[in-house]
């Protein structure tokens, strides 16, 4: 009979080293194997990109799911432990159901079903983070952190190298079967053995259902997020630099296997590129926490970003006087010359990742107000994925329109524009200020005028020719945070925003669904006159609620 990990100091450390690996399997899986499969089947880098950052929306979005893991408890199983149990047992499931489906024929299912399986991941994480907050001791804590961070590694090896290395001997389809396996193992070793600490019931109100509950839960968690990012000077500043690129990006996204295959590196070459690589990241990880505690955090950080940006500038130099531009057909002979210095900047860049890696995370936790960290980090978190998403989706239609030399420019010029932001973000005696309710104002009225500007920019948006990926993520990005400002708005004016209250409740997923201009041409010819109104009708509803909300009295947040 296999022990209960949870009982010993040592037992936890392992049990939550082994649950971090099962994060990581998903993340190497999908960016690292199936990108590199896609690209060497003949799938083009926009497709792979929007692939990619589909499998990231998940994480952006985890924070949602949160309240239904506090509400629904188990007490068979276990609170937290019954949710990993159901979500390892469904990505298993997913991943299973995967194996039949021919690529890159029916590439949309796939995604939609590995989307899916990614959304169990992103539960697991929540339900994993919340166990270990619980179950932990204060003296744990510090070495449980970078043993998760270790594990999480380990699994993006194993779901990225290994796949790779396996396709030697198996067919792609059969590799899904190994990764389902590895995260069988765990389950079956380390999360059944566990014997959590019984579930209390949650105290629910008589008469009040639990989605009732959970939704109150959310708000609860919109409230609290709004406030602390608006309450200091700091806050509001991570706010923008939570939703920037941290520093140049093309160089871990699937721009990098997609130009491996291109240049004639095989499977296992690919493989082992990603292994060494975030080896040498994960040390560098460490070294870069150490040195800013040394150094302080924003300078070392501003350095770090910085860095990430010369070995991006210097393999565009390479491609550059190669005359490798645009995207070429897979399956051409190798060039050998275009690998070695393609292998020399991955690694150049892998070390500067890494520091920035082990600095970001602490400069976000300085400026978090610790009375509601798990609430604020959360959402910081949250908002890092979304900006990785977008980097790699506009990528992936930069590559094809530009070629990789202007690409690599434009990411190695915006990547380190966050840092800008990094002066103003230092932390505070204090966690709130007298200048809360003009920066909610100011923040209302701004994203309200960008909705406008969308009606300006879209009736010439031809105008811009191939710089429009850019304003195109520049866009999504508006909308994004202006639907996520009316949800959490309407909740903190409460009564205070009058009718305005009803119209940010329609605005908000009407906002977030803008998503979908880029399939207008792909609807039904009845429906396309339809939707292009629509294009232009929700920014210039959303901009005028917003606008309104400006106005309104905000001292609640105060």
């Amino acid at each position: 009979m296999l022990p209960d990990l949870l009982a010993t100091r040592k037992g936890r450390l392992t049990a939550f080293f082994a649950l971090y690996i099962t994060e990581g399997i998903p993340l190497g899986f999908a960016a690292t194997a199936i990108a590199t499969q896609l690209r060497r089947q003949g799938v083009g880098p926009a497709e792979i990109g929007a692939f990619v950052a589909s499998f990231y929306l998940p994480w952006a979005f985890k924070w949602a799911v949160g309240p239904f893991i506090d509400v629904y408890r188990s007490k068979r199983w276990g609170h937290r432990r019954g949710w990993i149990l159901f979500t390892q047992v469904m990505m298993v499931v997913t991943l299973l159901a995967l194996i039949p489906i021919p690529l890159p024929s029916q590439l949309g299912l796939f995604t939609v079903i590995l989307f899916i399986h990614n959304s169990f991941g992103a539960m697991q994480d929540v339900a994993i983070d919340s166990l270990a907050v619980n179950t932990l001791g204060e003296d744990e804590r510090g070495l449980a952190n970078g043993l998760m961070f270790a594990g999480a590694g380990v699994g993006q090896a194993l779901g990225g190298s290994g796949v790779l290395f396996l396709l030697d001997w198996v067919p792609f389809q059969t590799t899904f079967v190994f990764v389902a396996l590895a995260i069988s193992l765990v389950t079956g070793a380390i999360v059944l053995p566990m014997k959590e600490a019984a579930a209390q019931a949650l105290e629910v109100a008589p008469g009040e259902s639990r989605w009732r509950a959970a939704a109150k839960e959310m708000r609860s968690f919109a409230v609290e997020s709004f406030r602390s990012f608006i309450g200091t000077r700091g806050a509001f500043y991570a706010l923008f630099f939570a939703l920037l690129p941290a520093g140049a990006m093309s160089l871990g996204l699937a721009l990098q296997s997609n130009l491996a295959v291109e240049i004639g590196m095989k499977d296992d070459e690919v493989g082992a590129l990603a292994l060494w690589t975030g080896l040498v990241s994960s040390v560098a990880m460490v070294i870069g926490g150490w040195l800013s505690d040394k150094w302080g955090r924003r300078r070392t950080l501003a350095v770090y970003m910085l860095g990430m940006s010369f070995p991006v500038l210097y393999l565009m130099w390479i491609l550059q006087q190669a005359g490798y531009v645009m995207p070429r057909e897979p399956g051409g002979a190798p060039l050998p010359g275009l690998i070695w210095h393609f292998w020399i900047a991955n690694f150049w860049y892998s070390v500067f990742q890494g520091l920035m890696y082990g600095t970001r995370t602490a400069i976000m936790m300085d400026v978090t107000n610790p009375r509601v960290a798990a609430t604020q980090f959360t959402a910081y978190m949250a908002m890092m994925n979304l900006a990785i998403a977008i980097a790699a989706m506009w990528q992936g239609v930069a590559v094809e329109a530009w070629g990789y030399p202007v690409t690599l420019l434009v990411d190695a010029i915006t990547g380190p524009l966050c840092c800008l932001l990094l002066p103003a973000m230092k932390r505070e005696v204090s966690f709130s200020d007298s200048l809360a309710q003009g920066r909610a104002k100011k923040m209302s009225l701004v994203l309200g005028v960008l909705c406008l500007a969308w009606l300006l920019y879209w009736a010439n948006h031809d105008v811009l020719g191939k710089a429009q990926p850019i304003m195109g993520t520049f866009f999504t990005l508006v909308f994004i945070g202006s639907a996520l400002f009316l949800l959490a708005a309407r909740e903190v004016l409460g009564e205070g925003a009058g009718p305005w209250r009803s119209a940010a409740l329609w605005a908000a997923p009407l906002l977030l669904a803008m998503h979908g201009r880029y399939y207008v041409d792909k609807l039904a010819p009845a429906l396309q006159p339809v939707a292009q109104g629509l294009v232009y009708v929700v920014p210039l509803l959303g901009g005028i609620v917003l606008i309104a909300l400006s106005r309104r009295n905000w001292a609640a947040v105060s």
